[in-house]
């Protein structure tokens, strides 16, 4: 079976986790995926992207399976994550709109993605036939081994060929699902006196040896001005990227991780259910909820006075939450946290600190970060 051959190059090239989001022209290969390897499926691609950099951060080698098309939201996270903290990023993408493709909307898009690929410099392999799948195992030892995005576009007329199996996929297992729902939630949100750098300020000396993930821009400049330490992941990009790869390191290692979000982050990406399914117990994320947009100029977010993220958390299947709305409470907060996922839903001011920008590139917060992470063994195996 092609699909069986495509996991085995993969397997070869050392991958142990695929982060999934299915095509319906691969469904024996989703089913082989699950039954194969560590499978987590997202609900958007471009959280893969983070899902993926947070696995590979601590010690993984996780590849993406999605659709093609899934590359158009992947794009902006690939570029502001991946490429400039040099982080490999393996993809296994069913090819849409080449090949039979009996859906109109999948081609205008599609037709395009090698010139696209192309003018953005990033690295792809196209198969074609099922005698060049071997071709997967170099593609995905090249992302590791550079350090980069590899994209591996296969045309469903490998699977669909002789001895393709696509359209026949075996019956999906289907657990119970029938559960009792119970849920009593009364909160009251105060008029916020506090700051993200005042809720910063309280969290950041009660660390110890947890792994910190801290939002792109002013949040991840105002960690940096309280606490700098080699355990900190500074995002100086990838809006909502934040938790997918704090999800990330959660799954792929031991200690305990730590998540600096945003409202705007949160509200913008799927990652939350997620969490909730994989539900590991290292894991706190920290919504520093100011209800605007702080790094742009404090453009209000529908967090403001509408939606609620504890709600939302709890919603996605996060059993352990909380409110802080002061700096003791969520210092209170933060040492009950275990065990996780522990979602602390912290309601502050608008209102950005004086801080100076982070004098580091984004490679230089990968070394350093992953010399905190990583064992001599694994670093050898990065640095060489």
């Amino acid at each position: 079976m092609h699909e069986e051959s495509a996991l085995r190059y993969a397997a070869a090239a050392g991958v142990d986790t695929v982060v999934s989001l299915p095509c319906d022209r691969t469904q024996v290969l989703f089913s082989l995926i699950e039954a194969s390897f560590r499978n987590i499926t997202v609900l958007r691609e471009e959280d893969g992207v983070g899902l993926c950099a947070g696995l590979f951060l601590a010690g993984n080698r996780p590849m993406m399976h999605i659709q093609s098309s899934g590359l158009g939201t992947m794009l902006n996270a690939i570029m502001t994550l991946s490429v400039p903290y040099e982080l490999p990023l393996p993809v296994l993408a069913s090819w849409r709109g080449i090949h039979r493709e009996r859906v109109e909307v999948q081609m205008p898009f599609n037709i395009h993605l090698p010139d696209l690929l192309d003018a953005m410099d990033i690295v792809y392999t196209v198969i074609h036939e099922a005698g060049d799948l071997d071709r997967i195992e170099g593609a995905v030892a090249d992302a590791f081994e550079h350090h980069r995005p590899h994209i591996i576009l296969v045309s469903p007329k490998v699977w669909e060929g002789i001895g393709g199996t696509a359209g026949h996929p075996p019956p999906p297992f289907l657990p119970p699902r029938s559960r009792d729902i119970s849920l009593t939630y009364e909160r009251t949100i105060t008029e916020p006196v506090w700051r993200r750098v005042d809720a910063i300020g309280a969290v950041t000396p009660l660390l110890t040896d947890e792994l910190a993930v801290v939002n792109l821009g002013i949040p991840s400049t105002e960690l940096y001005a309280a606490r700098d330490r080699p355990e900190n992941f500074y995002m100086m990009g990838s809006y909502t990227q934040a938790t997918p790869i704090g999800l990330g390191l959660a799954l792929g290692q031991d200690r305990d991780v730590v998540v600096f979000d945003g409202d705007g982050s949160l509200l913008g990406t799927a990652i939350l259910p997620v969490v909730g399914a994989e539900a590991p117990k290292n894991l706190t994320i920290i919504a520093l909820d100011n209800g605007s947009f702080g790094s742009t100029g404090d453009q209000l977010t529908h967090s403001y006075a509408v939606a609620d993220l504890e709600l939302l958390a709890r919603g996605a299947g996060l059993v352990r939450t909380c409110k802080a709305q002061d700096e003791e409470s969520i210092r209170v907060a933060y040492r009950s946290r275990k065990p996780g996922p522990f979602f602390i839903h912290a309601v502050i001011a608008p209102g950005n600190a004086h801080v100076p920008s982070i004098p580091l590139r984004a490679r230089d917060i990968r070394d350093r970060f992953m010399g905190a992470v990583w064992s001599p063994a694994m670093k050898q195996t990065l640095f060489g």
